[in-house]
């Protein structure tokens, strides 16, 4: 049977009894939360968008990187966990420098190229500046509620796949106001519905953490933060009944409430490796939710949230579960836009969280826009990218910040999206060059050495044969050729 209860901020919650977690177990690896994610997360959105790419349904139509099945999605350093981010590469950071331009002064960058893990390669500007994340501090609560219910099922994923699937929230006062449109679909509708969050709107917690990471809904990561707050003040009992949750909230002090939310969403950074003093998010994203819980500020770095990419790749945020969890959440098959918007990314898998913030004062000949404010134009991308399987295959993490006033900071994101992708894939085809004319050399010397082996026994080789394999040797000199183009 399903017990029913109301949790959160005059939320209805739904949770599955022991008797039916068998039912409900998921096995994470089999499926994930790209389009064949459904029947594990209960994620309508991705079943809807998956009728669509074949047109059963109308809803967005993904680009091909955006339509992986669940299980080629991997942590892809598990068994590198004592991996260390190396210093910065000259050359790299020159060849991103470049890309700046004018603008290079209102830019903060770290980007780590995993190509070849074995030789990995760091490129940062101005990377340990400091500037609001906007709506990259949700990883920050996504990382918090993961570490909240390891620590409350430790080494148990099949309890906490069954309360993410199982327990359902209706929003109430703490989504005001939010104007961020999430899909809405359930089975049968002809299309899907684009809409801001409403009061009243039912789904479990993997849909309203679809709805926060994929949508980037404040509405939905202020739905969130409050059950967050639930989850480490009631433990065990939760979700508890709609009844108990609005007593919490109604009549415990606000200084009670901060600091379990401070606890709750900070200290996870800390315990992760991580420095809070680089990466935090101190408050809600709605207006009600920061009057009726006070926080504190935000802050973010390009190498800190470049190590909490690192580190999920690893397996090293909470556990291999929550990583992996998290990874699939964030990966992109939604609607692309800002950095990930490239062309140059069509085919990648990307992993994406971004975040803008800004702000207009009056100005003679100028004109206030989205994405183009003269006061603040905050644009933040923090994305790892992969392009496999194929003879180009990329992997690397990229961490920009910028604040550059007047200009459409969505579509400069996009177009230095693009030609990061081209100096990285650049630098991948002369290795690979470079490599494969070794080899060739190396294949040609074997070859040659061992027909003059088997056609002139060793002891009868005269000097002018030795002065023959003395030529072969000269081959190897091939990869000098190389280093000068």
């Amino acid at each position: 049977m399903t017990r029913l209860h109301h949790s959160p901020f005059t939320a209805l919650v739904s949770y599955c009894a022991a008797s039916l977690l068998g039912a409900v177990a998921l096995t994470l690896p089999a499926f994930g939360y790209p389009l064949d994610g459904f029947e594990p997360t209960g994620i309508q959105r991705l079943d809807a968008y998956r009728l669509a790419q074949t047109g059963k349904v109308r809803a967005r139509l993904l680009p091909p990187g955006a339509r992986l099945p669940g299980d080629t999605i991997q942590l892809r350093l598990i068994e590198l966990k004592d991996f260390a981010i190396p210093a910065p590469d000259a050359a790299f950071s020159e060849a991103i420098d470049a890309l700046l331009q004018d603008d290079a002064d209102a830019y903060a960058v770290a980007i780590l190229d995993l190509t070849d893990p074995r030789n990995p390669r760091l490129a940062a500007h101005n990377a340990e500046m400091a500037q609001n994340p906007g709506s990259v501090g949700k990883l920050v609560v996504a990382l918090g509620w993961f570490q909240a219910l390891a620590d409350l099922y430790p080494g148990d994923d099949e309890s906490r796949d069954a309360l993410m699937r199982g327990t359902y929230v209706t929003a109430d006062r703490f989504i005001r106001h939010d104007s961020h449109e999430v899909p809405i679909w359930k089975p049968g509708d002809p299309k899907v519905e684009y809409r801001p969050v409403r009061e009243g709107d039912t789904a479990n917690l993997w849909t309203w953490f679809d709805w926060m990471l994929s949508s980037s809904s404040n509405a939905a990561a202020s739905s969130v933060m409050a059950q967050l707050i639930l989850l480490k003040h009631f433990g065990a009992d939760y979700p508890v009944p709609l009844e108990t949750a609005t007593k919490f909230f109604r009549d415990t002090p606000q200084t009670t409430l901060s600091r379990i939310f401070r606890e709750a969403i900070q200290t996870p950074v800390t315990r992760n490796g991580l420095d809070s003093d680089k990466l935090r998010q101190g408050s809600f994203f709605t207006a009600e939710g920061k009057s009726r819980i006070p926080g504190t500020n935000s802050v973010s770095t390009p190498m800190e949230l470049l190590r909490f990419m690192l580190r999920l790749e690893q397996g090293r945020l909470v556990d291999g579960y929550s990583s992996l969890a998290l990874k699939r959440l964030l990966y992109l098959s939604e609607r692309r836009i800002r950095y990930a918007s490239s062309p140059a990314l069509r085919r990648a898998a990307v992993y994406f969280k971004s975040g803008s913030l800004y702000s207009c004062q009056p100005e003679k000949g100028f004109e206030c826009a989205k994405y183009r404010g003269n006061v603040l134009n905050y644009l933040n991308s923090v994305i790892s990218v992969e392009t496999e399987p194929s003879a180009r295959s990329l992997h690397y993490i990229a961490v920009v910040l910028s604040n550059v006033l007047r200009k459409d900071s969505a579509e400069v994101h996009k177009n230095l999206a693009t030609e990061i992708h081209a100096v990285i894939d650049a630098y991948h085809a002369r290795v690979r060059t470079h490599t494969e004319m070794e080899d060739a050399g190396s294949a040609i010397h074997a070859e040659s050495a061992s027909d003059l082996d088997v056609m002139v026994p060793i002891d009868e080789i005269d000097a002018g044969k030795i002065e023959e394999i003395e030529e072969i040797d000269e081959i190897d000199e091939i990869d000098e050729i190389d280093g000068e183009d």
